[in-house]
């Protein structure tokens, strides 16, 4: 343990260093130049180096991605170009239309009720003492600072399931236990899609803390006037939360429900952990997965992911334009 402790501290150390030396070079080689050149050269030395990683380390994998997603899965990088043929399989194939359909219905709930519930919260909570609000927040918040695979072992012992006559150390089967009924296979019951929901409770679990510390943030920030005016032109306080608060924090429920979405479209862990995509559960994430490690088919995750990309760009150039306009509206 102390030996891996070590060597990350010399990873960031050396990390951190190399950039600081890098910067100190390039700085040292525009004083070089004469002082015309240097002002205008100056700010590229600067930009330059974080350009350069990000044709590496994403550019260039993506490119490469979608390259891959037309050739045949065995091979890198010399196998066969197929065209679309990637694309067909797994369209039409039945169990991956029905992963779709399975992460079209996290897309649907997880960030709506995200928002949901991270409002409700923060307006609950900020009705409360200061000394209050700052715990009920902080227990909140908490699971954010657990990973998804702790949070998947964590609510493994909630879901757990052993055939009757067992002892039942799952939290939910130990109480129907304790009132004297049978254990439920929670994660395999997929009757309406129930162990997907399961898994999804386990997501908003850990995203409600983020959007209600940023949502409760925004509900404080929007000015005093506007609310004192509105009250004393008549209106209640569920007028003045949907016609004043909600429309001056929209900014912000519309980040969180994109980062949300985000996160969701990507989602791996969870599934990986508690089912590994059985039982009706799989993701997008959690098959990709599976095609490129477990069928060794990298010609279809490279196509998997392609899709997934051109899934999240119509919502990074929404998020984009979005944020522009406040900052325009400013």
């Amino acid at each position: 343990m102390l030996e891996k402790t070590i060597i990350a501290l010399v990873t960031v150390l050396a990390g951190v260093g190399a950039a600081l030396a890098l910067y100190w070079v390039l700085n040292k080689i525009s004083e070089l130049l004469p002082d015309p050149i240097e002002e205008r050269l100056k700010p590229w030395f600067y930009i330059l180096p974080a350009y350069a990683a990000i044709t590496i380390f994403v550019i260039y994998p993506a490119i490469q991605t979608i390259v891959y997603s037309f050739k045949t899965k065995v091979g890198f990088p010399t196998e066969d170009w197929v065209g679309l043929q990637n694309y067909k399989d797994l369209l039409g194939s039945e169990a991956f239309r029905q992963t779709l359909f399975n992460t079209l219905l996290w897309i649907a709930f997880v960030p709506a009720a995200v928002v949901v519930l991270g409002l409700l919260i923060a307006v609950l909570a900020d009705r409360l003492s200061k000394r209050s609000e700052s715990a009920v927040k902080t227990l909140i918040f908490m699971p954010m600072a657990i990973s998804m695979v702790g949070a998947a072992v964590v609510w493994g012992l909630v879901y757990d399931y052993r055939p009757p006559g067992r002892p039942q150390v799952g939290l939910l089967n130990g109480i129907l236990d304790a009132f004297g009924q049978g254990p439920v296979a929670w994660l395999q019951e997929n009757t309406l899609h129930f162990n997907s929901f399961l898994l999804m409770v386990m997501l908003l679990w850990m995203n409600v803390g983020f959007a209600m510390v940023l949502l409760s943030a925004a509900v404080k920030g929007v000015p005093g006037d506007t609310l004192e005016a509105a009250r004393i032109d008549g209106a209640g306080e569920r007028q003045v939360y949907f016609r004043v608060v909600l429309p001056q924090i929209k900014g912000t429920i519309i980040t969180v429900f994109i980062t949300v979405l985000i996160g969701v479209m990507k989602v791996f862990d969870i599934v990986f952990v508690m089912t590994n995509g059985n039982f009706n559960t799989n993701v997008i994430g959690n098959e990709f997965y599976l095609q490129f490690f477990n069928n060794n088919n990298q010609g279809a995750a490279a196509a998997i992911v392609v899709m997934l990309m051109l899934a999240i760009i119509p919502i990074m150039i929404y998020q984009v334009r979005n944020f522009r306009a406040e900052e325009a509206a400013r």
